[in-house]
């Protein structure tokens, strides 16, 4: 029956496949096609492995011959088997890289093709609000518009390959600990501007599926939430995908059906026999079954149907151009921070002794160890790096910076020290209950905002013993690095930078490649210059402001702001000119790389609402690309904003509005303003959506 309705959706009629399925299944079969099953099993089996092969998450009727939806996590890769790990998702916000991103949302697509998948839950697009968030790691930073950007990238990359994406966690998810009971309490403004356009932008690039978030968003559980399920996300816009639960606890009765929740996973625990009932004695409506099954089955036709781009076999899994992607990622994604003297890049033939120190410098750092978990076949540490790329024209002296004295006298008998330091699963990730995970407890949310004591102590005897000394940091989040920052000549950020991460850092620090990466959130001085965050807190009000917009908002200038990050060489931005055209601006700049090494710049685009008559940010990131230059060459870049993009959401009115003001198109490097170059522009015409 299934390849018959195949063959009606490939001719282009997808509804009348989908019609035919459904008078065709019985209630009893509708609803097994609305949750999960086998992934408790799995785990018994596995040892408690999450990931250890892809597994049911909704569909599937042996009678008809529908299939069933096979998933896989992320996003560092697919968590099945042995496959590519790629830097985090952090950590490719930071390379600003839309085509990259792309690159490896195919990479992905292809891998968990070849492992028999057909549903990917890892493109992870919630809003950075406080880098105490255990899985910061797993987005890709603090601005909206980023966001959008980049999911949207590997949204279009999986789903190539016939896999369908599922976004999330939809919505307000930015606090671990408590995301099982807390209440996200805000404002239609702040939901609407701040923590909604980026799921709505992949939607519009076409994601197949949503997953919601454990957390209440004003009152109610996000998973029976009918404002956020049925009137935005399906009514308002559109979506015709399906949506699916969180992985356990997302569910809490068989309500949520009604609410426009489609499958529950991973297991039928308020679905299954106790929908069936809810549905028979009324309490929810056959019609709201029809429409989850309807929605599962069009997605299944409509990705089905797609004609295969290649032959997806094992062959493919962590294959050498998606190993070769993981270090271009890593080098892209690298953030310069800081540079005196310059000390870096680092001189091949002046080194002959290179002390590296630090616990992390020799393990392998990819990240939390929960459901975004990728376990490659190998991963190149720093240390191995560096001695694989230095062989044996330099000695590579390893200290662990156990004892800070030790370390400072080893680096000062040597040419330059590498440091690294950071923080691993142990201080963020995933939380992971104890009686979820067979008596052990995994991740939750950051602590100190700082380094380890003990890390800052080693920086800052290896720098006082070696004024070449370099600190690299590991991590999924910002750092607040006062302490030190100015003692250090030197500072990377490398993440959690992916299997081959040791690969990429030697090539950074000896010039191979130059460092282009910038910060996709703002790094304050201090910790009470960010929102309020409470990791086990029932209750938490969001509003309009956090990172850039709240510094913005307050007149504080961070440590290092948002779109940050330095190179090998310099670039100025100068020139602003706008064109409008109707609902349409166009700003152009001229780029020029000032300096004498090729290098990237990402040309950002902000706007200002300085006559603006309603509380809104000094300015926003409405546009950016990537722009390769060589020594002393001048390119035109044109970015383009939209009169739709800089709509407000009026709650009186109760939909969005745009202001007959002046704009400023703000264009440059970073979100600095003495980075910035500005021209005033206004729109023809004016529109509400």
């Amino acid at each position: 029956m299934f390849d018959h309705a195949l063959e009606i959706a490939t001719a282009g009629d997808i509804d009348k496949a989908v019609e035919e399925l459904l008078d065709e299944l019985t209630l009893v079969e509708k609803v097994a096609m609305m949750s999960g099953r086998g992934f408790l099993d799995e785990m018994r089996r596995s040892g408690d492995r999450l990931g250890s092969s892809t597994y049911q998450a909704g569909a599937g009727n042996d009678r008809l011959g529908i299939p069933t939806l096979q998933f896989s996590d992320g996003p560092r890769g697919v968590i099945t088997g042995n496959s590519t790990c790629f830097p985090v998702a952090m950590a490719r916000g930071a390379a600003w890289d839309v085509d990259l991103e792309e690159r490896i949302g195919e990479a992905i697509g292809r891998e968990l093709r070849a492992f028999g998948g057909n549903l990917f839950g890892g493109v992870c697009i919630n809003v950075l609000r406080h880098p105490a968030w255990g899985r910061a790691q797993e987005t890709y930073g603090e601005d909206p518009w980023h966001l959008g950007e980049m999911g949207s990238a590997l949204v279009r990359g999986v789903q190539r390959h016939g896999v369908i994406a599922t976004i999330k966690h939809f919505a307000a998810n930015s606090i671990e600990r408590s995301r099982f009971k807390v209440d996200v309490r805000l404002g239609q403004r702040a939901l609407r501007e701040v923590y909604l356009p980026h799921f709505k932008r992949c939607i519009d690039a076409g994601a197949g599926s949503v997953m919601c978030a454990y957390n209440k968003v004003n009152g109610e559980w996000c998973g029976h939430n009918q404002e956020l399920l049925l009137r935005i996300l399906k009514e308002e816009w559109g979506f015709d995908g399906f949506v699916h639960s969180d992985w356990l606890r997302g569910v809490h009765g068989p309500e949520a059906a009604a609410a426009g929740l489609d499958i529950e996973n991973p297991e039928a625990e308020h679905f299954g026999e106790l929908l069936v009932a809810a549905v028979e004695e009324g309490r929810v409506p056959r019609t709201a079954i029809d429409d989850a099954v309807g929605r599962i089955l069009r997605t299944l036709l409509r990705f089905r149907a797609q004609p295969d781009r290649e032959t997806y076999t094992s062959a493919l899994v962590a294959c050498p151009d998606h190993v070769a992607l993981a270090r271009e990622a890593a080098e892209k994604s690298a953030v310069l921070l800081r540079n005196e003297g310059p000390v870096l890049p680092l001189e091949r033939r002046e080194v002959r002794r290179l002390a590296v120190i630090g616990k992390l410098a020799a393990k392998a750092n990819l990240g939390d160890l929960g459901s975004s978990r990728v376990r490659p076949p190998y991963v190149v540490t720093p240390l191995q790096g560096l001695e694989s790329y230095l062989g044996e024209t330099a000695l590579v002296l390893f200290d662990d910076g156990s004892d800070p004295e030790r370390a400072a006298t080893l680096a000062e008998t040597c040419d330059a020290a590498v440091v690294v330091v950071g923080t691993t699963h142990r201080d963020e990730g995933e939380f992971i209950s104890s009686e979820m995970l067979a008596g052990r407890t995994l991740g939750g949310d950051r602590e100190i905002l700082t380094l380890h004591r003990g890390d800052e102590d080693l920086l800052l005897a290896v720098t006082g013993a070696n004024p070449r000394t370099v600190a690299v940091l590991e991590g999924g989040s910002a750092f607040i690095i006062e302490r030190w920052r100015r003692e250090v000549p030197a500072i990377l950020m490398l993440w959690y930078p992916g299997m081959e991460g040791g690969t990429a850092l030697a090539r950074l620090l000896f010039g191979d490649v130059a460092p282009s990466g910038k910060l996709p959130f703002t790094i304050p001085h201090r910790a009470d210059e960010l929102p309020f965050f409470d990791a086990d807190t029932d209750r938490i009000d969001y509003g309009l402001y956090h990172g850039y917009t709240l510094l913005d908002r307050e007149g504080s200038e961070p440590a290092y702001a948002f779109g940050f990050g330095l190179s090998y060489t310099t670039f100025e931005t100068s020139d602003p000119r706008v064109v409008v055209e109707s609902d349409r601006a166009a700003v152009t700049v001229k780029v020029r790389n000032t300096g004498r090494r090729a290098g990237a710049e990402v040309v950002q685009l902000y706007v200002g609402f300085a006559e603006s008559s309603v509380d809104r940010p000094a300015r926003l990131l409405r546009a950016f690309t990537r722009l390769e230059l060589s020594p002393g060459e001048e390119r035109d870049v044109t970015l383009e904003v939209r009169a739709g993009d800089l709509n407000w959401y009026d709650e009186a009115a109760g939909s969005f509005a745009l202001e007959d003001i002046e704009y400023t198109a703000l264009v440059g490097g970073s979100s600095r303003a003495q980075d910035l170059v500005g021209a005033r522009f206004r729109f023809d015409s004016f529109s509400r959506s």
